[in-house]
């Protein structure tokens, strides 16, 4: 049912789903990203990459215009002596800037992708899956999280920053990896949802950090991960939380990670200062994705 439902927002969305920039900060040629683009490609949207030549993890927010390459790009995706920025030969929607995640996607919406949408912008900022877990302290200084803090704070547009707790980088052109896929197919079931709860999809100045666990044991299949609203930081003097799961303080993104059982912190984060948002924005996402947030197994 929640599928079907899901089917039909994106026809009302259009023939090509929803228009999403795409964006990380492990570089354009990363496998995890490669992987994402097919699944949202797949899912029926119209997806434009634009992100860093070459690794740019704990970038933070900085943003510098490009500068011309001297060498190849990641995994020489790229050749030496591009330029500033650049495409993929066969895909022109393959894009990289040679600069860190903020710029990549600053350039992405301003400059690379309203030549593929008549000048029109993006419905949704996606970036990552990053390479390794953002979690709590982690979260500030996440090229990741930068990005899609600027999109949200600095541009008005939604976005949403997925990480896997599997790190091993894998080259875009060497054999797919099931952590990959299955992330892919994650990130691609949470973009579909929050998309097919209708706009705004999230309140202004709002992200979601998500942060998959480790894919092995039971948790290889994506049917059996299950996804907990969580807070970015401790609480110990915040305001309350939503209500929901008989508390007003929400777990911990890393509680719910360091908990196991195949399960996916969400956190509503403030896009202003990278920490958790208040609750009032916390209830409009949990209203808009109640129906597939299970509460912390321990």
């Amino acid at each position: 049912m929640r599928t079907q439902f899901i089917l039909s927002t994106l026809a009302i969305l259009g023939a090509n789903g929803a228009r999403i920039l795409q964006s990380n900060d492990d570089g354009w040629a990363e496998q995890y990203i490669r992987s994402l683009n097919t699944a949202l490609n797949g899912a029926g949207h119209d997806v434009v990459l634009s992100a860093p030549a070459e690794n740019k993890s704990g970038s933070g927010s900085t943003d510098i215009e490009p500068s011309p390459r001297s060498s190849p790009c990641i995994y020489n995706s790229c050749p030496a002596n591009s330029g500033p920025i650049g495409t993929n030969a066969t895909n022109t929607r393959l894009n990289w800037v040679n600069s860190f995640p903020v710029t990549s996607v600053r350039y992405g919406l301003d400059t690379i992708a309203p030549q593929f949408w008549n000048g029109q912008t993006a419905d949704l900022v996606v970036t990552g899956p990053n390479v390794g877990s953002n979690l709590f302290l982690a979260v500030p200084f996440s090229g990741t999280v930068g990005a899609a803090v600027y999109a949200s704070h600095e541009v008005g547009i939604p976005a949403l920053a997925f990480s896997g707790a599997d790190d091993g980088r894998l080259a875009f052109d060497a054999p797919v990896q099931a952590r990959s896929t299955v992330y892919a197919q994650l990130a691609t079931q949470l973009t579909n949802a929050v998309l097919a709860s209708g706009k705004p999809y999230l309140p202004a100045d709002v992200y979601l950090n998500v942060n998959f666990p480790k894919v092995e044991g039971a948790c290889t299949d994506p049917s059996k991960f299950k996804w907990v609203l969580s807070r970015v930081n401790p609480g110990i003097f915040s305001d309350r939380d939503v209500e929901t799961c008989g508390s007003d303080r929400l777990p911990t993104e890393s509680s719910v990670i360091d908990a196991g059982n195949c399960q996916i912190s969400v956190s509503v984060g403030d896009a202003t200062d990278k920490t958790t948002a208040p609750a009032e924005k916390q209830a409009v996402v949990l209203k808009k994705l109640g129906s597939m947030l299970t509460c912390l197994q321990d």
